[in-house]
């Protein structure tokens, strides 16, 4: 063999044990993320983008020193074991679960190894997912939102939006953890001596349904969880509570930019930042054992004029000057 055949040779061999990335132009092999999502990826980009940018803020930028293998649910709960334990067998040097507790669950059942990022909107102690916040303990870290735990706030709002309310609603899903939930929801309406309706919807097509029963109980607002299968059918849900008139509040802003009345929880841009933070940190040797769960330091409250002026409702001074965005 002359000295050009060897050298292609050498080439060739380098190739096949690398990608294509500038990281492997400088001979170091690029490190893998998994990433677990229950939603698709043509509405969970913003997501996705949000994560990568945390990333990118500990230094890792994908397709230059990391790799990320995505998979998504699509919205089937029963496909997040097998999709978890799939990334486990890519060896990822770790897995982050973005916006689902039964995902974290998943990937926690699939490996007690691997370093895993969550992202919930629940208590990740009561789901069995850390030992405590300050300390959780095994290969588990993450961010919570506490998202779940803002039913009694946002049922306050609705008081405020509408003095004379005296039946209202809660939407959740049964599939997922709902006990804290509806409990502060449930506690906030006794409260004000009302009463409360709890309607379930597990999958898409149970969101029609579920709106028929709100009607016919003739609730006077509605409260809707944040989560799957929600999350992913907010325009639906909000033509839905528009059609029916039934004034309701969600999780977050982006609600209110699909048309719903009303919005307050945290700024989820910075749990998904946020997680992508900590994945970097993980990559950079740190355990997941000794990184407080996260919780956020910001909230915001949102209000739509318009989707208001269509359901008759004057929104009180008092609640526009607590409003962090308003929507003309």
């Amino acid at each position: 063999m002359n000295r050009r055949d060897f050298i292609a040779l050498l080439g060739s061999a380098a190739a096949a044990m690398c990608p294509p990335l500038a990281a492997c132009a400088e001979g170091v092999p690029p490190l893998v993320v998994g990433f677990l999502h229950p939603g698709s990826a043509a509405t969970s980009a913003g997501a996705a983008a949000e994560f990568r940018k945390g990333l990118a803020e500990i230094g890792y930028v994908e397709g230059r020193n990391v790799v990320i293998e995505y998979r998504w649910g699509e919205n089937q709960p029963d496909r997040l074991p097998k999709l978890a334990a799939d990334l486990v067998g890519q060896r990822v040097s770790v897995i982050v679960t973005l916006a689902s507790t039964p995902a974290a669950v998943a990937a926690m059942t699939a490996t007690r190894r691997i370093p895993i990022v969550f992202s919930t909107g629940s208590d990740p102690v009561r789901a069995g997912l850390v030992a405590s916040f300050n300390r959780p303990g095994g290969n588990v870290t993450g961010i919570s939102s506490m998202n779940t735990e803002l039913g009694g706030k946002r049922i306050g709002l609705l008081r405020e939006l509408l003095p004379h309310a005296a039946r209202f609603a809660i939407l959740v899903n049964p599939s997922t953890p709902i006990a804290a939930q509806v409990a502060d929801a449930q506690a906030a309406v006794a409260a004000i001596g009302a009463q409360i309706e709890i309607v379930h919807a597990s999958a898409y097509r149970d969101i029609e349904t579920a709106f028929e029963t709100l009607a016919q109980k003739r609730v006077d607002a509605l409260v809707v969880s944040p989560g799957a299968p929600f999350n992913e059918r907010r325009a639906q849900i909000a033509m839905l509570a528009a059609r029916r008139a039934i004034p309701t509040v969600f999780p977050t802003r982006e609600w209110i930019d699909a048309g719903g009345l009303m919005s307050y929880g945290p700024i989820i841009a910075d749990e998904f930042r946020n997680a992508g933070i900590y994945a970097g940190r993980i990559l950079k040797g740190e355990k997941p054992a000794e990184m407080p769960v996260l919780r956020p330091t910001r909230f915001e409250l949102g209000v739509n004029l318009q989707t208001a002026r269509a359901l008759g409702i004057i929104v009180p001074s008092s609640l526009l000057a607590q409003a962090d965005e308003v929507i003309e």
